[in-house]
């Protein structure tokens, strides 16, 4: 089994996705156990003395203007843990969890919270024995950081709560740990406040966001093109020498993908009745533009991600010359803006992708194909409605596209007032990036049955491999109406597991 090492400097992009979705083994680095060792030895010495420091000797928010005795200090730890562990709702998902917990770690083994080296290793056990902390939907605010999903997290490292176990199983935590020979841990000054609070949760929803976007932006540039097929449109707007006078980097790179895919196609650029047309419509001729412009915001969030992830989020934070200060760090208005950015480049894309099933279905703009895509129009709906449940994804990605960054609530009795509900904003692109596999999955279903009703004219190759990839997969193509749902299924599979950008490359090697 893989086995990612935490150091000092942060993870990457592939080390969380190990860990999330793979099951990948942590192990912590010399260098980060001898980091938590050194920061630890600054806040016990802080700890010994009168001078109160907020989160070692104070108490929270909007209560850290108290000071906490010795002997109540750890008591304190607990219950910031007990009492943040507040979250309602449905569970979220695993690998949510896992990402959480793992994004939350590498910030411990930075060296800047405090933690001791056995609080670390005992995230590490747990990650690795595949317990997971039942963590609900609602609870964060996104400032300060994921507290009540982490909360959640940090009451099963005390074998407190319930926790799903490798099984799948829902059990109290504690015997979980005990199962697994972990021993629960006995938080000490910090250490409470330093689990809570960071960006983990959102970051790690960013993360996963961004590499199954990769994959459906590939996956839109394929049924764009098949589209463009179906629809007789001409690939002359594809030329590179027309994207490099519009240089930006997303629009080159679909455009190209989408001309590798039409290589030696028969269909571009003929026309019903021999009646040219000058210009193809914009969801046509445009798709490099809007597909293109969502790459380019993938890009810039995944800039924003990889800065996060070299980030140490907590507060307070130990600093190399020995001060513990208060800091705002844990603000994730850096995360949260790029996670409602790329909520609504899918929203567009989805919209445009829905545009061209409907041109498709519709005789008077399909240039020869049969209404609806229908065997035999009025007995047969066609595709009818599998273009109703596309647009009602669509507009449900457009209402998820309503920026959750901007809808600050104060918290805390006016200490945290400004806070950047970047959770809302992850948990929403979730819904919509699942939703734009959906969409996807309906063009790839109209294009390639549109594509097969153009006798005597040959598609492309790599449209080819598509098509009998995807009939292999279950979806079936042109002939009477049937129960489509099990078909538009299918389909969603097929795009969902990466086989429609997999068939395509077989034929046209790596797409951008």
């Amino acid at each position: 089994m893989h086995t990612v090492v935490v150091g000092t400097s942060g993870v990457t992009a592939s080390d969380v996705l190990a860990v999330a979705r793979d099951g990948a083994r942590i192990e912590l680095s010399g260098e980060a156990v001898a980091a938590l060792a050194a920061a630890r030895e600054i806040v016990d010495a802080l700890a010994a003395k009168p001078d109160p420091v907020y989160g070692v000797s104070t108490g929270f928010g909007a209560l850290a203007t108290r000071h906490i005795s010795t002997e109540l200090r750890a008591q304190l730890q607990r219950n910031i843990v007990r009492s943040h562990a507040a979250g309602m709702g449905p569970r979220v998902e695993r690998e949510v969890v896992r990402a959480l917990m793992f994004l939350r770690l590498k910030t411990v083994c930075s060296g800047h919270t405090g933690v001791r080296p056995e609080v670390a290793q005992t995230m590490a056990d747990v990650l690795n024995a595949g317990i997971t902390p039942v963590v609900h939907e609602y609870g964060s605010l996104g400032c300060s950081g994921d507290l009540a999903p982490l909360s959640h997290c940090a009451l099963t490292l005390m074998g407190e709560g319930d926790a799903e176990g490798p099984d799948g199983v829902v059990r109290p935590a504690g015997e979980l740990l005990a199962e697994h020979g972990i021993a629960p841990v006995e938080l000490r000054e910090k250490e409470g406040l330093a689990l809570l609070n960071g960006t983990d949760g959102m970051l790690g929803m960013l993360v996963m966001a961004l590499a199954d976007l990769d994959m459906l932006y590939k996956s839109a540039d394929i049924t764009a093109a098949l589209s463009m097929e179906g629809l007789l449109g001409t690939d002359k707007v594809l030329a590179p020498e027309l994207h490099a006078i519009r240089p930006h980097p997303g629009q080159g790179a679909s455009a190209a993908n989408m001309l590798a895919v039409l290589k030696g196609s028969q269909l571009t650029g003929h026309h019903q009745d021999d009646a040219p047309r000058v210009q193809d419509a914009y969801s046509v001729r445009c798709a490099p533009q809007v597909a293109g412009a969502g790459r380019d915001t993938m890009a810039h969030a995944g800039l924003v991600a990889e800065r996060e992830l070299a980030s140490a989020v907590d507060n307070p934070v130990v600093l190399p010359d020995g001060r513990v200060e208060s800091n705002g760090n844990f603000h994730g208005a850096p995360v949260a803006y790029v996670l409602d950015f790329l909520a609504i480049a899918a929203a567009d894309l989805a919209s445009i992708a829905e545009r061209r099933t409907d041109r498709l279905l519709d005789k008077n703009r399909s240039h020869g194909l049969p209404p609806f895509l229908a065997d035999d129009a009025g007995v047969d709906s066609g595709l009818m409605i599998a273009q109703y449940t596309q647009a009602a994804l669509v507009s449900e990605m457009k209402r998820l596209a309503v920026p959750a960054s901007a809808d600050s609530i104060p918290s805390s009795a006016m200490q945290e007032d400004h806070v950047s509900m970047g959770w809302s904003a992850a948990r929403k692109l979730r819904t919509a990036v699942d939703n734009l596999t959906r969409v996807i999955a309906v063009e790839l279903y109209a294009a390639t049955r549109a594509v097969e009703l153009r006798e005597g004219l040959a598609p492309a190759p790599a449209s080819r491999a598509v098509i009998e990839a995807v009939r292999k997969a279950g979806v079936q193509g042109p002939g009477p109406d049937r129960f489509l749902a099990p078909d538009l299924a299918a389909a969603d599979a097929f795009v969902r597991g990466g086989e429609l950008v997999r068939a395509a490359e077989s034929v046209t090697g790596p797409l951008q």
